[in-house]
């Protein structure tokens, strides 16, 4: 019972741990469950390796749903947006307060559009702002029980090329597509004052000036979403991250799943 106990009293003190509002607090609590998994390695075996295997099977259990839900996808080789309703944005944090932020920026409402991929239904709320020369979006994306909303700023070069800056939570899921730049910052930054001070930021670093960019067509913008996924599919189907099906779909190869576990790995590091 000493060693159950333990163990117990570790678990209980991670989860208090991730519990917390504090991110050093929470990346505390994520030690403290790889102690858990360790110290019950021990206890189960005896030995050292017990304790790494004990650790490291945090790192592998994204491999149960990329061998069965994730395996298993079909998405569509050309998915086109239609024209959709905004929902209940309640659900969505921070989705209200980042488009009125855009208002107060300068930035004007365009349209309302979204898809579906493989269950995640995707709303963009899309809005431009001719000075500034960039394209502001808030993102609802909801899956199973799961909803989230992140923002994006996007400007365009003359020279073809695509600038990003965003506060999505995660890695991607497939390689981007040529000649996108993205610039990441932390998923907690939700004031969209301070995500376009980043992006002008990042285009000053980059030597980006503004008579560099080109004036985007608010009549084109959904299009251009569209022609930006194509890309990206092309390219993970070089690459050999996905390969096509007999029905018009494409699917991840082993070497797509070893590339997604790569990304959940990332991600484990990154938000824990």
């Amino acid at each position: 019972m000493r060693e159950f106990l333990t163990v117990l009293g570790f678990f209980i003190f991670a989860v208090a741990f991730r519990c917390s509002r504090r991110g050093s607090v929470r990346k505390l609590g994520a030690l403290l469950f790889l102690a858990t998994s360790g110290l019950a390695g021990w206890y189960l075996t005896d030995h050292w390796w017990g304790v790494l295997v004990g650790v490291l099977a945090w790192f592998f259990l994204p491999w149960i749903e990329l061998l069965t839900r994730i395996r298993a996808m079909r998405l569509p080789l050309e998915n086109k947006l239609h024209h959709h309703g905004v929902p209940n944005q309640s659900f969505y944090p921070h989705a209200d307060e980042a488009a009125a932020a855009m208002e107060e920026e300068g930035f004007e409402h365009v349209t309302d559009c979204g898809w579906d991929w493989a269950g995640m239904q995707q709303v963009f709320r899309l809005f431009w702002h001719p000075e500034e020369r960039a394209v502001a979006a808030v993102c609802l994306c909801e899956q199973s029980d799961v909803a989230f909303a992140f923002v994006s700023i996007t400007s365009f070069d003359e020279a073809g090329r695509v600038w990003r800056t965003t506060n999505f939570p995660f890695s991607s899921t497939l390689k981007c597509a040529p000649g996108v730049r993205w610039n990441h910052v932390p998923c907690e930054r939700n004031c969209f004052h301070h995500i376009l001070r980043d992006h002008r930021g990042f285009l000053g670093r980059m030597g980006v000036g503004l008579d560099d960019l080109r004036m985007p067509d608010p009549d084109d913008l959904e299009a251009g979403i569209e022609k930006e996924m194509q890309d990206q599919v092309r390219r993970n189907l070089h690459d050999g991250i996905i390969v096509l099906t007999d029905d018009g779909h494409f699917r991840y190869s082993a070497r797509g799943l070893f590339f997604l576990w790569g990304q959940f790995v990332k991600d484990m590091l990154r938000l824990c």
